[in-house]
């Protein structure tokens, strides 16, 4: 590589860590995951979920696009800051049309179309730096090429043309667009490049972090403006620790094997990892925790409201089966996550998403509060079984400790 090149971008090194800048590059997708949250709450309809979901599995795939740039360039070095201030400005936009995806607001810009070359105009800026990267690396350079053609075309194009059209031809091709990107991903090719695997696994570990704020932040906003009371103080500690539960299910163990799996492997089988159980199994896990957000803002401002009456009335619809449901869908990635990196299946986890998934219709006859203490309990349950019952490997995974 040319000196005028190292003055532009410094490739990451094995060991090193997330820079600021990736971390001041996720407060975008903070807002992001309120945005998303506060449009699945405006209407609990089938429908107005549906898009939901797919903003969210756009604004995932823009960030995943940067943890893998992030991973072979630092991100505060030389032009790459450039490009990564420049991506942000992208996503910010993106984020505040959010509200306008699918359908434009009275006054101001056409919002569908807004969203649409925003997000265009950061996965220009991801391969063009990738581009840059791979100046010298013929394997990783005709790897970008093979997959900028199809998920551009696949990826943006489509977005573009859905701005234009409405109703179910909108969802439809927003559908196409998501769908064609992520499986052009899956099959354009291994040829990726993971200089620091230790990078790559705090880098979705943190946008887990990042997600379950957000759960927390929903907590909040469901009370903004209700005077304290007893119901919302004890609906907030439950959502709380429902919150802290999933981030011990995740960080305990779960992560940590994972991670070892990653910085062991080598060649193909290092990019299959980073790729199926990081970049693809994660994202179900950010829907379960935005789906349980929109749960625990709709169960709170329900325990707290005087129209509702806390003893008596239950949740039900939608927003308990984004409660449960959410908790179960990030069960299940995390189980997932783990097998494809480690073969291993952590029964007791299976066992909870059964038992979760056959509660519900019990959750939806009791009152609103019990139904969200029944959930924290089944957690904690699960939480201390697998540390008692699984004391001696939790300990070596954690602490180094041989068996």
């Amino acid at each position: 590589m040319s000196d005028a090149k190292r003055i532009r971008l410094r490739p990451v090194a094995e060991g090193e860590s997330v820079t600021q800048l990736e971390l001041f590059f996720d407060l975008v997708l903070v807002f992001a995951f309120t945005m998303v949250t506060d449009l699945a709450a405006e209407e609990t309809s089938v429908k107005n979920i549906v898009r939901a979901f797919l903003v969210l599995a756009v604004m995932w795939w823009l960030w995943i696009a940067y943890s893998w740039l992030g991973n072979v360039v630092r991100a505060d070095e030389g032009f790459a800051r450039v490009a990564m201030f420049t991506a942000m400005g992208g996503a910010f936009l993106a984020a505040l049309a959010i509200p306008e995806a699918f359908h434009d607001l009275p006054g101001g810009w056409y919002g569908p179309l807004v969203f649409a070359i925003a997000y265009l105009i950061v996965r220009l800026v991801h391969v063009g730096m990738f581009w840059l990267a791979s100046a010298d690396d013929a394997q990783l350079r005709g790897q970008v090429l093979r997959w900028s053609l199809g998920s551009i075309t696949l990826g943006t194009t489509l977005l573009v043309i859905a701005a234009m059209t409405s109703g179910a031809v909108q969802i439809g091709l927003w559908i196409a667009a998501i769908a064609g990107d992520y499986l052009w991903t899956l099959f354009a090719g291994n040829d990726w490049r993971l200089n620091s695997a230790s990078h790559f696994a705090e880098r979705y570990g943190l946008i887990i972090i990042v997600a379950l704020g957000e759960s927390i932040v929903s907590i909040g906003i469901g009370v903004a403006g209700l005077p304290i009371s007893w119901p919302i103080a004890v609906g907030a500690l439950l959502g709380l620790a429902v919150s802290g539960l999933l981030w011990w299910t995740y960080f305990d163990v779960a992560a940590l094997s994972i991670e070892h799996e990653l910085k062991h492997a080598d060649g193909a089988r290092q990019i299959k990892i980073a790729r199926g159980a990081y970049t693809f199994w994660h994202f179900p896990m950010i829907v379960g925790i935005i789906a349980l957000s929109l749960g625990l803002k709709k169960i709170l401002y329900y325990v707290g409201d005087s129209a509702h009456h806390t003893l008596k009335d239950a949740l039900y619809g939608i927003p308990l089966f984004a409660l449960y449901g959410g908790v179960v869908l990030y069960l299940i990635a995390l189980v997932g996550a783990k097998r494809y990196a480690t073969g291993a299946v952590s029964m007791p986890r299976v066992v909870v998403i059964v038992l979760l998934l056959a509660l519900i219709p019990l959750a939806a006859a009791l009152p609103a509060l019990a139904s969200l203490a029944i959930l924290c309990a089944v957690l904690v349950v699960l939480i201390v079984w697998e540390t008692i019952q699984f004391a001696q490997p939790r300990e070596a995974i954690r602490h180094g400790v041989s068996d």
